[in-house]
């Protein structure tokens, strides 16, 4: 008799076969998939470094990487294996048990974080997840009257509950409503705002270093030191989402470094495409506030998600892939002033905002299709903004490819928008 547990010989095809056009599996998706994304632009089935191709064969070069989840691109060899020999270890064991990898991981986020002595991590499964620990961290400061938060106009922490609270777009918020109560929203990079709302009834104020979903805002120079000091003097946390930031998305393995948080959130990057979040507390005080049965997840911090992201942190520290951020994104950065039609570039690192100039029309979403028809994906964060969050490995030959093709796909972009209504 088989042992129905083993599936060892069994190809892959058992499991689906991948075999079919685009358009049918679209079909598919379209028959079987909750509409909360809208339509697929492309039924993406293998990928290899910073290309991915299609189920009609069409190659394209990543520029996106997952929305900076791909840190090393895709089919890693060294992630890769490390995943399938935790597998092959151990999968999962839930939270009443721990693991090498958990315990080595949380010691590599604290060492790289410059974390004081008593500080700690908690590990989730998502960004989102990572943020509704803070959320709930801060709610556990709540000596005296500490009932107010703080967050960023054009803020993007997540879609859950807390976290879309914390988030300030009003289409994700609105059909929600009401939300998780004290929360107020203030202009971003604004000291004088910051300095007038924090005050001894604030709880924490949450800060990303970069707003990326808000099109790559950068803030202006010494905000962060100005927002430590700030809260430090009124007994607030200062949480600090690197959730799209973290994990070398800069060049820095954290874009606040050299400013010490409360908290910090940390996901997307860490486990190159495995799910994998965290919350990292600084100091005794703070990592004490959430205690045993507070708090908890039945997958955070599995075997093969910390794996994951220690073989993801392993790579970028032995591959000078820091280096390579920097550099690669710097060349890109000054190519993309140079292209006709761009009106502003931001960001650091591998993290780019792109402003289009009035002349295109806000022809953003529709560069984003020209791009995907000349092989490139890249992202529109609203209808003159486009972002690009690729693999911390893409070097400046393919970026080259990408800049010398950017006139012709806002040309094509321009093209089928302007005169639209």
């Amino acid at each position: 008799m088989s042992n129905p547990a083993s599936s060892e010989m069994l190809p892959a095809a058992a499991v689906v076969d991948a075999a079919g056009s685009g358009s049918e599996w679209l079909a598919r998706y379209t028959d079987s998939l909750m509409n909360v994304f809208g339509t697929p632009q492309r039924v993406l089935v293998r990928g290899n470094g910073c290309t991915v191709w299609d189920a009609d064969g069409n190659a394209y070069l990543d520029l996106l990487g997952g929305i900076a989840v791909n840190a090393l691109g895709h089919a890693h060899p060294f992630v890769t294996s490390v995943i399938a020999s935790q597998l092959n270890t151990l999968g999962h064991i839930s939270n009443f048990f721990t693991s090498p990898t958990q315990v080595a991981l949380a010691e590599k986020l604290l060492q790289l974080a410059q974390a004081p002595a008593g500080s700690k991590v908690f590990f989730s499964n998502s960004g989102t997840e990572a943020i509704e620990a803070a959320f709930k961290l801060a709610r556990r400061n709540s000596a005296g009257n500490r009932t107010r938060i703080i967050a960023m106009d054009r803020a993007f922490h997540g879609r859950t509950m807390g976290a879309l609270a914390l988030t300030a777009k009003p289409a994700y918020r609105e059909p929600f409503e009401p939300l998780p109560g004290g929360v107020e929203h203030i202009p971003y990079g604004d000291v004088d705002a910051l300095r007038a709302a924090v005050d001894d009834t604030v709880a924490a104020v949450f800060i990303e270093p970069i707003q990326g979903e808000a099109g790559v805002q950068v803030p202006p120079a010494g905000y962060l030191e100005a927002a430590r000091q700030i809260t430090r003097d009124a007994g607030a946390l200062l949480v600090f989402d690197e959730v799209q930031t973290g994990i070398g998305r800069t060049g820095r393995w954290f874009a606040s470094e050299g400013v010490l948080p409360d908290a910090m959130t940390v996901a997307k990057g860490l486990g190159s495409g495995f799910p994998i979040g965290g919350l990292i507390t600084f100091g005794p005080d703070v990592s004490a506030l959430l205690t045993p049965g507070q708090h908890g997840t039945t997958f955070g911090g599995n075997p093969v998600a910390t794996a994951a992201a220690l073989a993801t942190l392993t790579a970028i520290e032995t591959g000078d892939v820091l280096a390579n951020v920097r550099a690669t994104g710097d060349f890109l950065r000054e190519g993309l002033r140079a292209v006709d039609g761009v009106t502003e570039v931001r960001g650091d690192g591998l993290l780019i905002g792109i402003d289009l100039g009035p002349e295109l029309g806000g022809a953003a979403p529709a560069a984003v299709q020209a791009a995907l028809d000349a092989g490139f994906i890249i992202n529109a964060t609203g209808p003159a903004t486009l972002r690009l969050a690729p693999p911390l490995i893409l070097t400046t030959g393919q970026a080259a490819t990408f800049l010398d093709k950017l006139p012709a796909i806002l040309q094509a972009a321009a093209a089928t928008t302007i005169g639209q209504p």
